[in-house]
């Protein structure tokens, strides 16, 4: 993805949100079946319902429900009403992802002073 002109933090698409009615209703329904479970879990652990084997499997079965409707409402959220925006970042060059200082991206010669490559063999962080 080359594109010219842009710079580092510039917007490279924005496409609003499409806000569509039908998402507004499910996302309230979704959230009175949300309050729904969330008040029966909480009478659950008021009135001891995870004293008993079933009772306890019951609360966590409740408690799920709960966590795959609240995942239900962020993922309607986020494709319905939140604007999809591609922000430029800045690519770091090939050689600054090895670890290679600037001067050596064209590398070194084959040979040279044996005595350096020795230096530099033992002590790898050796300054020339």
């Amino acid at each position: 993805m080359s594109s010219t002109g842009s710079t580092y933090g510039d917007i490279h698409r924005y496409e609003p949100a499409r806000e569509s009615t039908a998402a507004a209703i499910a996302i309230v329904l979704l959230t009175v079946i949300e309050v729904v479970f969330v008040f029966m879990f909480t009478y659950g652990l008021v009135s001891g319902w995870g004293l008993s084997d079933t009772g306890n499997m019951f609360l966590g079965g409740i408690l799920a429900v709960v966590f795959i409707d609240l995942a239900f409402i962020l993922a309607l959220y986020r494709k319905e009403f939140l604007p999809d925006v591609v922000i430029v970042k800045k690519r770091r060059r090939k050689w600054e992802d090895l670890y290679i200082r600037e001067d050596d991206v064209d590398g070194t010669e084959l040979g040279g002073d044996a005595w350096e490559q020795v230096k530099r063999a033992v002590y790898p962080y050796y300054k020339r």
